[in-house]
C-alpha cells in the first residue's frame, strides 16, 4: 500500500492523505519523499488550484517514526535523506491547507505549520513533544511558532512539550479554524474550493511567495517588491478577467497557473 494516497482532484482541490494509520501516520523518509513528490506534481498540474493535507484514521502525523529515532540513536540509520527540506511546502506556488484530524506531534506539527493555513478538529491532540524526548525545536519551528502565536506562547508549548487540544490551539492563535466533530477535512476542502473558484492562481502564487519571504525583510523592502509585483500583475490575463467578472457580476474564469 502506498504510504501517501493521492485522491482524485475535485473542483480544483487535491487532497493528500498520510496513510500509515496504524502508527498515527508517523513520519518516515519514504512517506516524506512521496508527499513532496506529489506536491511537486501538483505544482505542475493545471487542474490543481489548492491542496488539502490530512491523515488517515485517528492521526494527522504523530511525529517521526520511533523505528527511525531508534536507528538514529543506535547509529544504524543508513537511509539517504531527501534533499528537499521540511519547509518544501512553502515553496509550492499553490495554497496548501492542513486539515489536522487527530494526533499532531513533533515533526507532524512542523508539517502542519509549514502549510499556508491550518484547520484543526476540536478534539485533535497537539504537542511539540521535543523536550520530552530529549530533542530540540526541530526544522525551523523555533522561527515559525513565535511569529504565529507570539514568543511567550511559543515558549510554553516548546519548553513544556505538553499536550493541548485543537480548541486550545485555536485560542492560542496557532490555527485558522477549529471544527467540532469529524468535519475538519470537509471544511478545509470547502474553503479550498472557494479559493479554486474565486481566487486567481497567479495572484495566490505571488501572495504566498510574498508572505513567506516578507518575514525576513523590512517594511520598506516589502513595499518596494510589492510595487514591482503589482505592475507585473497588471499585464496578466488574471487582472483583466478579475475586473471583467466583477463588472459582469459572474464568477471569474481565471487561467491555470
Amino acid at each position: 500500500m502506498a504510504e501517501l494516497v493521492l485522491s482524485a482532484v475535485d473542483q480544483g482541490v487535491l487532497t493528500l492523505t498520510f496513510n500509515r494509520p496504524d502508527t498515527l501516520n508517523a513520519w518516515t523518509d519514504a512517506m516524506g519523499r512521496r508527499y513532496f513528490d506529489l506536491l511537486a506534481e501538483a505544482e505542475q498540474d493545471p487542474a490543481v488550484r489548492a491542496v488539502v493535507v490530512t491523515g488517515a484514521g485517528k492521526g494527522f502525523c504523530s511525529g517521526a517514526d520511533f523505528k527511525t529515532l531508534n536507528a538514529i540513536q543506535t547509529g544504524s540509520y543508513d537511509e539517504t535523506p531527501d534533499p528537499r527540506p521540511n519547509t518544501f511546502p512553502t515553496t509550492i506556488g499553490k495554497p496548501i491547507i492542513a486539515a489536522v484530524n487527530g494526533a499532531c506531534a513533533g515533526l507532524g506539527m512542523v508539517h502542519a505549520l509549514v502549510c499556508d493555513l491550518v484547520f484543526t478538529a476540536e478534539s485533535a491532540k497537539w504537542t511539540t513533544a521535543f523536550p520530552r524526548r530529549g530533542l530540540i525545536a526541530e526544522y525551523g519551528l523555533s522561527w515559525v511558532l513565535p511569529r504565529i502565536m507570539g514568543q511567550q506562547r511559543a515558549m510554553d508549548v516548546l519548553l513544556s512539550g505538553r499536550v493541548f487540544t485543537g480548541r486550545e490551539a485555536y485560542e492560542l492563535g496557532l490555527v485558522n479554524r477549529v471544527v467540532p466533530g469529524d468535519g475538519v477535512v470537509e471544511e478545509a476542502r470547502a474553503y479550498a474550493r472557494e479559493l479554486a473558484v474565486h481566487s486567481s492562481p497567479a495572484s495566490m502564487a505571488v501572495i504566498k511567495r510574498q508572505v513567506w519571504r516578507d518575514w525576513d525583510v523590512t517594511l520598506e523592502e516589502s513595499a518596494k517588491v510589492a510595487v514591482q509585483e503589482m505592475v507585473a500583475s497588471f499585464g496578466r490575463p488574471d487582472f483583466a478577467e478579475g475586473v471583467a467578472s466583477f463588472l459582469e457580476r459572474r464568477p471569474p474564469n481565471f487561467p491555470p497557473l
